[in-house]
């Protein structure tokens, strides 16, 4: 080619330049190849198909991705509950990175909307940074979320392209790539074993999370488990983002991914600005989605805007925007699904799966699908998400500060003002454990230093208040108040509309804790707010101690105090009857504590430490005594990893109760004598009999424990043991053992009785010894529940049939305490709850509610303590006016 003299020159000069950018574009690129991608790490591409990468290897990438590029940043935020480390990653501009303490505080000043005017706030909202939460899934059995966050975290720190610039310059990316450590190795393991084999695509045989499974996305306002702990910490007290995208699979079928907008109802203590926020966000997903060419979204099915508990709808009521979809395939093997095969409507709806309509506008039409597609869907969602948040990051950000703004402005003017719980609680460990339930909520809350006077109450020092004028007002009316659901209907007159999850919570109610709503607004001097988390108040130990020492039954703390000193060897025993002690008042099954060698030593700890009163005895109380024993306890786990098992589990690791786990083998061939009690974990008939089918799991994980488990269940019973039903298991206990009780609830259809998750009134009384502590009237949890029928019995026939105890009713009054209940009046009210049913020498206690449900309901579970610490006596006392004094007495 020859050049003219102008054009060479101009390439002469150009060509510098020229060489200048391809060696800064070679650097770039060099200093881009050293930063790995997940299959440097994996060996695989992130969404292979048959392969999973596994907790251990998606923490390595995210630390070598850190190590490599200076737009991201690992840290720890705490570990699992069998220690595995969880980590978060910051990834925004380098920038960005370098300055997120100054970020954070930016964030934190708009998210409490403390000391600002508005000018100040526009000011603010304008220089910070839009701070997004994106995770890659709770629950492990959804296999695409956790695959899917190393190639989110790559894209968004690598790609060059403006939009992501644009993303990194105005986003701060919290991203936690795998919530559920422990769950996706579990599930990882699981799939490996199994691939194939005929059982490849099973779920493993135990739980993914070790107390809750499943149920690790049902406790983000209780947070019991220390998973949700770490998260909470940074969502609600240290970051404040303004959204919050929390990755699920799988998708109404036949749909490929579920995004925003919820359906209804819509609970009416999120803000309005919180709602919107999250139609825009699900609109900008639906618009990228089908630019991608990626259809079969849909929107408005299943999912609603009402319960509390979840991760995506918790920060509704902290100002935030919450997020979820749901992401078909939830599995590494690839699948063709055959159009032929799919549901003329989406399950539930009018909603046609192949016709387009206003919120499933670009049907899938079928075909093979791969893990990384649903990998693929869930990056775009996620970049979606980002993009919106960085067009908008002025808006976002003063929209939370605006909502915190109202919030404390609604509060300050009153109705409610203030939530005062009272110092002089039945159960104090558990109103401090509220309290702090409450501030890992974020929740502002204030302990009184001297006695005060609100809504014509006076109020001792010790009460803790709780404002509501404070930025998260939205989440104390939530947690404090009662739930009143709407009556929705599938169509007017039909069957009730099932809502996503529960539909009452209210803490106090469950947790059985006196709390009062103070309307108008008060003044109260010497309130000290809780920096982090309240502490127990020790407790006293008093009087001379001759004989022992006295303890109250009432609170749920007692029952460790007795499970330390049986474990430590002290002679402990309940009180038939009342009595006096120091000049005080003890109920019928108090505890008597005799004094022997260090025992006065662990009970002054045990005051210090659980915050419980013991009373001095110089004598011997003047009521018959029983004596404890340290109690032996089997657990029934079968193979299907029950949710209710893992929750009876983590309730007893708290309350410190040594247990042993039994699956069907042991059930059907161990000397079951060895222990005194045996739980049944809420339960279908056809689960405990049957297990997993022969053919659908490995041979070892089949089968329930049968029918020679249950009779091996009988012979426990008939020679002394006993069985504790939970809820679903009762229906089990009374097939198999020809118990005398029946469900009453069997057979009502859903427009005769529908109550579906609800506190619920119940009575009680105090002098049963399963009763032990418990006030007269309380409330249960009812999720699925039982209602008792006990056979009346004839003095010809009385020898012939086992006689049963009453111990609990649901309430004859007042029965809806917090949620939905159609025909609960009707067909609750005054019905047996949980009864004790008296079989040969042992008995069988059926409880037909859920006492122990996710950990929640505390003011409950004194009722499965008593009947675990009871288990090892060889006599319980009657009460008198039980029904079965009436028919002639009874053993336990």
């Amino acid at each position: 080619m020859i050049l003219s003299r102008t054009r060479t020159r101009a390439f002469l000069y150009v060509l510098p330049l020229a060489l200048f950018l391809t060696l800064m574009s070679s650097a770039t690129l060099s200093a881009q190849g050293a930063v790995p991608r997940p299959q440097d790490v994996f060996g695989f591409k992130a969404g292979a198909d048959y392969k999973l990468a596994s907790d251990s290897q998606i923490v390595e990438y995210f630390h070598r991705l850190a190590a490599a590029s200076d737009r991201v940043k690992v840290v720890d935020i705490g570990r699992s509950v069998l220690g595995r480390p969880l980590i978060l990653a910051f990834i925004s501009s380098t920038a960005n990175i370098r300055r997120l303490d100054h970020w954070r505080e930016v964030n934190e000043r708009l998210a409490l909307a403390r000391n600002l005017t508005d000018d100040q706030a526009h000011q603010l909202a304008s220089e910070g940074k839009a701070i997004v939460w994106i995770d890659g899934g709770l629950h492990a059995s959804e296999v695409a979320g956790a695959q899917q966050s190393p190639l989110l975290a790559y894209r968004v720190a690598t790609e060059e392209t403006p939009e992501m610039r644009e993303i990194r310059d105005n986003v701060i990316l919290l991203l936690m790539p795998v919530l559920n450590p422990d769950g996706l190795d579990i599930v990882k393991s699981w799939y490996d074993r199994t691939l194939n084999t005929p059982y490849q695509d099973t779920r493993p045989p135990v739980l993914w999370h070790f107390y809750a499974g499943h149920d690790n996305n049902r406790d983000w306002y209780m947070m019991n488990l220390p998973e949700t702990r770490a998260v909470a910490k940074v969502l609600y007290q240290e970051w404040f983002p303004q959204i919050v995208y929390n990755q699920h699979q799988t998708a109404p079928f036949p749909a490929r991914i579920f995004i925003p907008p919820f359906a209804d109802p819509v609970n009416p203590n999120i803000p309005p600005m919180v709602t919107r926020g999250v139609n825009q966000v699900g609109i900008a997903m639906g618009e990228r989605l089908t630019e991608k060419n990626m259809p079969g979204a849909v929107s408005r099915v299943s999912f609603d805007m009402w319960w509390n508990g979840g991760m995506r709808t918790a920060p509704y009521f902290h100002n935030m925007v919450g997020i979820l979809t749901e992401t078909a395939h939830a599995t590494a093997t690839p699948i063709n699904y055959d159009p032929k095969s799919f549901p003329e409507f989406f399950r539930g709806t009018t909603v046609r799966t192949m016709d387009p309509s206003v919120f499933y506008p670009d049907p899938w039409k079928g075909g093979m699908f791969h893990l990384r597609d649903a990998v693929d869907y869930m990056v775009e969602a996620g970049l979606a998400t980002l993009k919106i948040a960085a067009k908008l990051k002025d808006d976002w950000l003063y929209n939370a500060y605006a909502m915190a703004r109202d919030a404390v402005k609604a509060g300050t003017a009153g109705g409610p003002f203030a939530y005062v719980i009272r110092a002089d609680q039945r159960n104090e460990r558990e109103a401090v454990n509220l309290v702090n339930t409450l501030r890992r909520n974020g929740l502002e809350v204030q302990r009184a230093t001297r006695s005060f006077q609100a809504g014509g109450k006076q109020y001792a020092a010790g009460a803790y208040v709780v404002p509501a004028a404070q930025p998260f007002r939205a989440d104390v009316v939530d947690l404090m108040d009662k739930q009143v659901y709407p009556d929705m209907r599938q169509y007017p007159g039909g069957p009730p509309d099932p809502p996503y999850d529960m539909t009452g919570w209210t803490l106090p109610i469950q947790m059985d804790i006196a709390v009062d709503r103070i309307d108008e607004p008060f003044q109260a001097r010497g309130l000290q707010a809780v920096a982090d988390t309240a502490s127990v108040m020790p407790g006293t130990v008093q009087g001379s101690a001759a004989y022992g020492w006295a303890l109250s039954h009432a609170s749920n703390a007692s029952a460790i105090a007795v499970n330390r000193l049986l474990k430590a060897g002290d002679a402990v025993a309940w009180a038939g009857g009342a009595f006096q002690a120091d000049g005080q008042q003890l109920a019928v099954g108090d505890i008597v504590v005799r004094a022997a060698s260090g025992t006065a030593d662990r009970v002054r700890s045990l005051a210090r430490d659980l915050g419980v009163d013991f009373v001095g005895l110089a004598d011997a109380p003047d009521v018959t005594l029983r004596t404890l024993k340290q109690p032996r306890i089997g657990i029934y786990k079968s193979w299907r990893g029950n949710m209710d098992e893992g929750w009876t589990r983590w309730m007893m690791d708290q309350y410190e109760f040594p247990y042993d786990t039994l699956h069907d083998d042991q059930i059907r061939h161990a000397d079951l004598s060895q222990y005194d009690v045996i739980i049944l974990p809420d339960d279908r008939t056809q689960s405990i009999l049957h297990g997993n089918a022969p053919g659908t799991m490995p041979e070892e994980y089949t089968g329930g424990m049968g029918l020679d488990g249950a009779a091996a269940l009988q012979r426990f019973v008939e020679q002394g043991g006993l069985v504790l039903a939970l809820g679903g298991a009762s229906d089990f206990a009374i097939q198999q053992f020809g118990l005398p009780v029946r469900d009453a609830t069997e057979g009502l259809s859903p427009q005769q009785l529908y109550v579906p998750g609800t506190l619920v009134g119940i009575t009680t009384d105090p002098t049963e010894p399963i009763a032990y502590g418990m006030p007269e009237h309380a409330a249960a949890f009812f999720v699925r529940s039982h209602a008792f029928s006990v056979q009346r019995v004839r003095n010809d026939s009385a020898a012939d049939v086992p006689k049963t105890d009453v111990v609990v009713r649901y309430a004859r009054q007042d029965l809806l305490k917090s949620g939905w209940a159609l025909g609960g009046q009707r067909y609750l009210a005054g019905r047996p709850a949980v009864v004790r049913v008296h079989v040969g020498k042992g008995d069988v206690v059926l409880v037909g509610f859920r006492a122990q449900f996710r950990g929640q309901p505390r003011g409950t579970f004194k009722l499965l303590f008593n009947a675990l610490q009871g288990a090892s006596l060889d006599e319980l006392p009657m009460a008198a006016g039980t029904e079965a004094r009436q028919r002639g007495g009874s053993r336990r």
